[in-house]
């Protein structure tokens, strides 16, 4: 299995200032050049969990996705290559969205199946196996209440996160990328807003506030995601994105079985997170 790691954004949200959050002069510097991947975590790169648990899960083979400038992602594994992965790199030579940034792996994967996911993100190695063992397209889904109780995301984050409905047979039916909010996105999952159809758990889950689904932009594709990211429109963000070059291909014909995962997952996409992360992952030694 191969697997597509996005490393290329401009890392906003990591530059932002945020003078309560509790740096080293490495993870400063890190953050203060967008760098979400490398800032340091217990003295190792956060990438190096995220490459770890990819070799945890089963995959053999990883492209980082960077930037032109990305000098110093190259440096570090030029000089510590990974011992259990293939590691290459893709150039996105703009940072123009998530669904131009798979789309720029297309060459890479060769027509072959692959793990698609985000590089600030440390998703759980079984969910991350089950996903690499699945036959078919597929995402993992998590509870929404279940990433606030395990991880280290705040309720008011997840707010902005795709929200998922699932079918009867377990596939996606539709995802909503950073919806004004959830309970508002979930009063319209069934058409008008009126009751949810029987054969529509998810939309009843909703309705009921107890088992909202959340994207964690981890996802098995297949070769077909590539012409979905080719005629994606731009987002109201001026972005080519991920979850909607997906509800293309689903409109297309494909069809992706939504894996139930549980937590935690860990997210270093601001700076008050790396205190948290660093705390979280105290004794655990990667293995890239």
């Amino acid at each position: 299995m191969k697997a597509v790691v996005l490393a290329r954004g401009l890392g906003t949200r990591m530059r932002a200032a945020d003078p309560d959050a509790r740096l080293t002069d490495r993870q400063r510097a890190a953050a203060d050049a967008g760098l979400k991947a490398m800032i340091p975590v217990n003295g190792r790169p956060f990438l190096d969990y995220v490459l770890s648990a990819l070799a945890d899960a089963g995959v053999a083979e990883v492209a980082l996705i960077v930037g032109p400038d990305h000098d110093e992602v190259r440096r570090h594994y030029a000089e510590s290559r990974p011992a259990r992965i293939d590691l290459g790199f893709v150039v996105q030579p703009e940072a123009r969205g998530t669904a131009d940034a798979v789309l720029a792996a297309a060459s890479w994967t060769g027509g072959d199946p692959f793990l698609a996911m985000n590089g600030d993100n440390l998703y759980p190695v079984d969910a991350l196996a089950r996903l690499a063992a699945l036959d078919e397209p597929g995402l993992l889904a998590f509870e929404r209440d279940d990433l606030v109780r395990t991880g280290n995301i705040p309720g008011e984050r997840i707010q902005s996160f795709a929200v998922l409905e699932v079918d009867a047979g377990g596939y996606l039916a539709r995802i909503v990328e950073k919806p004004a909010s959830i309970e508002t996105e979930s009063a319209n999952l069934s058409p008008g807003g009126g009751s949810p159809s029987p054969i529509d758990p998810v939309a009843s889950a909703f309705r009921r506030k107890d088992k909202v689904l959340i994207s964690m932009n981890c996802w098995r594709f297949d070769a077909r995601i590539f012409e979905a990211c080719r005629h994606v429109p731009r987002s109201p963000r001026g972005e080519f994105e991920l979850p909607e070059a997906v509800a293309l291909a689903t409109t297309r014909g494909v069809r992706f079985r939504a894996l139930p995962a549980g937590g935690p997952v860990l997210d270093l996409s601001r700076r008050a997170d790396a205190a948290d992360v660093e705390r979280r992952l105290a004794g655990v030694e990667p293995r890239p």
